[in-house]
């Protein structure tokens, strides 16, 4: 008997923690597993071929929202070219709606719903013991099927035992230039009416001590960074404490935790503990979704934004942590006017990055529930992305998918932070300038066209002539977001010749005294060596000035860029002002 257990992921640094696991639960009986992992960029004929190639006897897909289609398509295809293949689906995006499915798809044999480990270990029982006796499937726990005409839905699955999963990572190979996953509980103690994971309420956590030892294979293997997928991580601050605790006092300089967490419940105590970690070391995942009172009760979320406001801006004065806040576009009761001010209250906090997501109405949440109550509107296929409201139009959707993407072009990707921050002087609100972004996007017709980096710049400036009232000042702030990121060897033709400079700028990097100074690191490097790595721009204009206090002022400085030194957070280079 030969299974295959197929993932097609996003991307391909993505893997999926999921098949791994089902086969290492499953013990001597995941022998029989082969794992196949693909992407949704691959053409679906050549995963179809290869999956044809295999002529296994079993074939079980992971399905998710990203890739439900595609699976679909090659469940149809595989039972036209073998049909007396099994075909069996598990994952979310098939665990609430599998008798349906089925109905829709007769070439699926079965549905595994929920949880997975233990029901794939006793399926992969059964078809073992297809081969010397009829087995039965009427006594295995969370699984859909098929009996002749008719569709069973046995009773769910019984949760699984943490500490029973099996560590997934023993060969770190395998997942070489992958993102790596990991989970210490699951289940959200939280109801919000979007979420699948609002279903299941008994929060169940991994023994704290066996998540200690797992997380030092990650550590010693030097990965670059493991996202825990926990929905809610810090909703007991017992396991919180113990296991930042343990990645503070054992870092290894390299690697990074990305959390997701709801930051009101933070407390002082594990505020002070974030506080001392090394730049780079922790990034945090925090979920708004909106600002607005009525909505947030509707969607049953309980957040205190003044408490939620204080604790991003205590660990965001640190300066040491990573911070990404969430907002969704085409809740319920929150209208075009108020997911402005939503947008405004989350951009005043100043996160490294602010999220601009739309609705999605997953099966099996209360949102789907809701549905007619909302007069919702949305794409009945993967993504089920919003499309109408009773408060939001489709032409309001389509406003906020223009200001999402100025807001990822000019905000999100840290290219630009001295030259959006000046910006901000000259509108009365945060969003009044992504709109007026998005406006010139359109104008120009920019949006849709794939630019290089330094037309982006471009775009900018001719955005800004129109805005602000000293042209040559913001040329010198673009000309700083420019060389923060790299040393480009293409200088844009709207910057300051540097040619009556050239040997002033020589001069200073061939000062032992400068070097000593300002580049202590580079003493005992070549004149070339220290050239590449750094740059230095001569300013007329005072840039701290500009951003802090949107004023006018000259000042005659040089700015030095040294690239080996980065930000963790944004990934700049290190800066150092040089009055002349």
């Amino acid at each position: 008997m030969k299974i295959v257990l197929s993932a097609i992921n996003a991307k391909y640094i993505h893997s999926n923690p999921a098949i791994y696991g089902l086969k290492a639960y499953a013990g001597a009986l995941g022998d029989m597993v082969k794992l196949k992992e693909y992407t949704i960029n691959q053409y679906t004929d050549e995963i179809f071929q290869d999956l044809y190639k295999e002529k296994a006897d079993v074939a079980v897909f992971s399905c998710y929202i990203w890739n439900i289609s595609m699976v679909l398509e090659l469940v149809d295809l595989l039972k036209k070219a073998q049909p007396k293949l099994q075909i069996w689906l598990g994952g979310p995006e098939v665990s609430y709606d599998s008798a349906e499915l089925m109905q829709q798809n007769p070439a699926i044999d079965g549905v595994m719903r929920g949880e997975g480990e233990e029901t794939f270990k006793q399926m992969l029982a059964y078809w073992k013991c297809q081969e010397t006796y009829e087995a039965d499937l009427k006594n295995i726990l969370g699984i859909t099927w098929r009996a002749g005409d008719e569709i069973i839905e046995n009773a769910p699955a019984l949760p699984v035992d943490m500490n029973t999963l099996p560590f997934i990572y023993k060969d770190m190979a395998v997942f070489e230039h992958k993102i790596i996953y990991y989970e210490s509980s699951r289940g959200c103690p939280y109801s919000c009416s979007y979420c699948l994971s609002s279903i299941d309420k008994r929060v169940r956590f991994k023994d704290t001590e066996l998540v200690k030892k797992e997380l030092q294979i990650f550590l010693d293997a030097k990965v670059p960074q493991v996202k825990f997928v926990d929905r809610t991580f810090n909703c007991r601050h017992t396991h919180t404490m113990e296991v930042w605790r343990y990645i503070h006092e054992h870092d290894n300089g390299i690697t990074n935790f990305h959390f997701e967490i709801t930051a009101d419940l933070l407390n002082d105590t594990e505020m002070d503990l974030l506080a001392q970690m090394r730049p780079g070391l922790v990034q945090l995942e925090i979920g708004v979704q909106s600002t607005y009172p009525k909505t947030i009760e509707e969607i049953h979320r309980k957040v205190d934004f003044d408490k939620l406001s204080y604790v991003v801006n205590r660990i965001h004065a640190a300066g040491n942590i990573h911070q990404h806040l969430d907002l969704i576009a085409g809740l319920p009761y929150e209208n075009l006017e108020q997911f402005k001010q939503s947008f405004d209250d989350v951009y005043h906090l100043r996160p490294h990055q602010l999220q601009l997501g739309f609705l999605k109405v997953l099966k099996g949440s209360y949102m789907h529930e809701k549905q007619k109550d909302y007069g919702l509107v949305y794409r009945t296929k993967p993504m089920y992305e919003v499309i109408s409201t009773d408060w939001m139009s489709f032409d309001d959707i389509l406003y906020l998918k223009d200001i999402e993407q100025v807001l990822e072009l000019f905000y999100n990707s840290h290219q630009f932070d001295m030259s959006v921050r000046y910006l901000e002087w000259f509108y009365d609100r945060p969003f009044a300038l992504y709109d007026a972004l998005a406006s010139c996007f359109r104008k120009m017709g920019w949006f849709g066209v794939n630019c290089k980096r330094q037309q982006r710049y471009d775009q900018l400036l001719e955005f800004a002539k129109t805005v602000v009232p000293e042209v040559d000042l913001f040329k010198e702030l673009l000309v700083w977001d420019l060389y923060a990121r790299e040393a480009v060897k293409t200088r844009p033709d709207w910057a300051r010749d540097l040619t009556p400079e050239k040997e002033r700028i020589a001069e200073m990097f061939s000062d032992g005294t400068f070097i000593e100074r300002y580049l202590a690191d580079y003493t005992n490097e070549s004149y070339r060596t220290i050239r590449h790595y750094t740059h230095l721009e001569p300013l007329y204009y005072d840039l701290e000035a500009a951003v802090k206090e949107g004023q006018i002022v000259r000042k005659d400085e040089d700015v030095l860029f040294d690239y080996r030194k980065r930000s963790p957070l944004t990934d700049e280079a290190r800066t150092v002002k040089i009055e002349r």
